[in-house]
């Protein structure tokens, strides 16, 4: 094993012991170390989408490369935007706001998908083969991810940062990853298993359940 990695596992190990206020300040911590999660952050304020949460790979994936030695923006593709409005479900509304989003997010060097998540139950079955009920928050948008060490939400109100996590943050910090089958398919969780674990092979990968 890479001396960076045996470093990073044994960093993580340390702090899947802390109490969780103590994670959480950590997890912070290391969120915004990938400068492009910071100012997203700081943009999307400005955009006062309501229910909204920069969530997914663009935070545990810094979490995880920042712990392993490497740099925290290294081999993220995903920089996920969410908020929730059942206002108004249409696609015109949704692509009003992914267009003030690209106008905010200008110049900031990665890609932001914006999504509203009121209208997943829309779309969901068609690209993934399975129905989904309509979600009633961004919380329970991320509550469906397809393993539970990426249900991470983060946004920042006024000076201070609020995050969504509920199922903590031990197997984070401890490089595990476990399935979620609330909502996607097996396969989805097998093939982002398969490619997390070609760039990060400090990952423990849980089976989907029987």
């Amino acid at each position: 094993m890479p001396a960076h990695h045996a470093r990073g596992n044994a960093v993580s190990k340390d702090l899947s012991r802390l109490m969780v206020r103590e994670q959480l300040a950590q997890f912070g911590r290391l969120v915004l170390l990938n400068s492009n999660n910071a100012e997203i952050l700081r943009r999307a304020a400005d955009l006062d989408l309501p229910g909204w949460y920069l969530t997914a790979g663009c935070l545990f994936q810094t979490v995880w490369n920042v712990l392993s030695g490497r740099e925290p923006a290294a081999g993220i593709r995903d920089y996920d935007l969410f908020y929730f409005d059942d206002t108004d479900l249409s696609r015109d509304a949704e692509d009003l706001a992914i267009q003030r989003a690209a106008e905010v997010f200008a110049g900031i060097g990665v890609g932001v998908e914006v999504r509203n998540e009121a209208r997943v139950h829309l779309w969901y079955e068609q690209k993934f083969g399975v129905p989904c009920a309509p979600h009633r928050s961004s919380e329970a948008a991320i509550d469906s991810f397809a393993a539970t060490t990426c249900c991470y939400g983060i946004r920042l109100v006024g000076e201070r940062l609020e995050v969504y996590a509920p199922h903590g943050f031990g197997d984070l910090f401890a490089f595990v990853l476990r399935p979620n089958p609330v909502l996607a398919p097996r396969g989805v969780y097998e093939n982002k298993a398969k490619r997390w674990s070609a760039e990060w092979p400090e990952l423990t990968v849980l089976p989907w359940p029987a």
